[in-house]
């Protein structure tokens, strides 16, 4: 299913681009908005922060019926995110080529915690063959629990140089919502950072589809037709 802009007050090839600028790269949306009035169209920086929120669900839904299988060999780390100035843990799995696989935003960084990302991301993408940690006694106990429970046999490996993939591109992540000055609530956090993602794994082929990892250039001047209405979407 395609996705649905109905009922939009703006154009898809408007409302697209605003929200792969906020996701794909280190602009705050008031850049965005900055952006979109050198071109002569005004959309205001909350509308674009509603996009994003609105639109989520439906890029992440075409992502996912595109994307190609994942490697059964995986890296797994987490890394900290501010929401309303409390840190938050962002677990994510990579592939050994720096292919993003899955992400799980919450508020503890546990065994609970990260069962509860390994058991989303199998469910998602199958059972791996081995999976790459670091010193974390907890991500360690998450798997060994997942391997009685389910009767898998995932090989455990604690080999720092290995892991040092995923943690370069926690750096990646955090340069695109460093502007952003934290989030304001979870939800915002949560659509941004499926955004971030798809994004990431687009632009690496980790998918065919229409919407994700797609360079969207617009021209200095838009068109009366793009602009369309400046009322929010």
């Amino acid at each position: 299913m395609a996705v649905r802009f109905k009922g939009a007050h703006f154009p898809q090839d408007i409302i697209l681009p605003c929200v792969r600028w906020y996701v794909a790269s280190p602009l705050s949306t008031r850049h965005i908005e900055a952006l979109m009035l050198e071109r002569g169209g005004h959309v205001d920086h909350s509308t674009v922060h509603r996009w994003v929120i609105k639109y989520r669900p439906q890029l992440e839904e075409a992502f996912q019926r595109r994307k190609r299988p994942v490697w059964v060999s995986w890296r797994m780390d987490e890394t900290s995110i501010k929401i309303k100035g409390q840190w938050y843990s962002l677990y994510r799995a990579v592939e050994k080529t720096g292919q993003p696989i899955d992400f799980l935003l919450t508020e503890h960084r546990d065994e609970h915690a990260a069962k509860r990302f390994l058991t989303k991301t199998i469910r998602r993408h199958g059972v791996l063959e081995n999976i790459t940690i670091d010193g974390s006694a907890a991500n360690e106990a998450a798997i060994k629990s997942y391997n009685a429970e389910h009767g898998t046999a995932i090989a455990i490996r604690q080999i720092k140089y290995l892991n040092n993939i995923v943690e370069q591109d926690h750096r990646a992540v955090k340069r695109i919502t460093r502007p952003m000055l934290g989030f304001k609530s979870f939800a915002a956090a949560q659509a941004t950072l499926v955004g971030v993602e798809l994004t990431a794994a687009g632009s690496r082929g980790g998918s065919r589809g229409p919407y994700c990892g797609r360079t969207v250039l617009l021209p200095r001047r838009l068109s009366a037709t793009q602009i369309g209405a400046t009322a929010p979407s």
